[in-house]
């Protein structure tokens, strides 16, 4: 990322999240997530919540280790200091939810739908999230360390000091997005599949440039023959 001066600009690192959990209470096993629900220094632990409706739950102070969540409703549901480990679903809707000063580690999601969430000191680390949804999200101070994206979606979302250490992303759609700070150098696989030419404001290293001068090359509409 070069300066106006001709220098290089350093990327301001992503501000991780510093949690601390209080003691917590067990969650009743049995019992059901409820709309608006507040929960608060609660211990989630290998409970089912497939299908269950969360609108709008808080969740604040909380561990949520090996949990399922198949098809369960948290749209415009706040997750806030909180840790969530192991845990799993398909088709869980988050959409408009917002996640701030939150650790996620050894997730294995498919389908999430997130667009138009805000993500604020967010890390996910380890696990695999297949065809995640980040349509006109917010994010700032993210980190994806160290996990498998297939087929993320970022159209038209706003990414600000995000990085990606040791991230496998596959076919990335990052058509209508907007960078600050992004930092892709760590990235342990590069691949976009719509959207190159959004990497403005996003830094990458020379052998990524070199992988995606194909795509930048159909972007510009230059033939590339031998």
């Amino acid at each position: 990322m070069a300066d106006r001066r001709g220098g290089t600009a350093k990327v301001k690192q992503a501000r991780r999240p510093q949690v601390r959990l209080p003691e917590l209470v067990p969650w009743v096993d049995g019992d059901r997530l409820e709309a608006d629900g507040d929960y608060d220094g609660v211990l989630f632990r290998d409970a089912d919540f497939a299908g269950q409706e969360g609108i709008g739950a808080r969740f604040m102070d909380c561990a949520i280790e090996g949990c399922g969540f198949d098809e369960a409703g948290l749209n415009r549901a706040r997750i806030l200091d909180s840790v969530l480990s192991g845990i799993r679903g398909v088709g869980t809707d988050l959409a408009e939810a917002t996640l701030r000063d939150v650790e996620v580690t050894d997730a294995r999601l498919g389908g999430v739908q997130l667009h138009g969430s805000v993500l604020e000191r967010v890390v996910i680390r380890g696990g695999k999230i297949d065809y995640l949804n980040l349509r006109k999200a917010k994010m700032k101070d993210v980190v994806f360390e160290g996990c498998v994206l297939v087929e993320p979606d970022f159209g038209g979302a706003r990414l600000e000091r995000v990085e990606f250490p040791g991230c496998v992303l596959k076919g990335a759609d990052l058509t209508g997005a907007t960078m600050a700070d992004v930092d892709l150098r760590g990235a342990a696989e590069l691949g976009i599949a719509r959207g190159v030419d959004r990497l403005g404001g996003a830094v990458i290293s020379p052998p990524q440039l070199f992988d995606l001068a194909p795509a930048f090359a159909a972007q510009l509409g230059v033939r590339v023959e031998g």
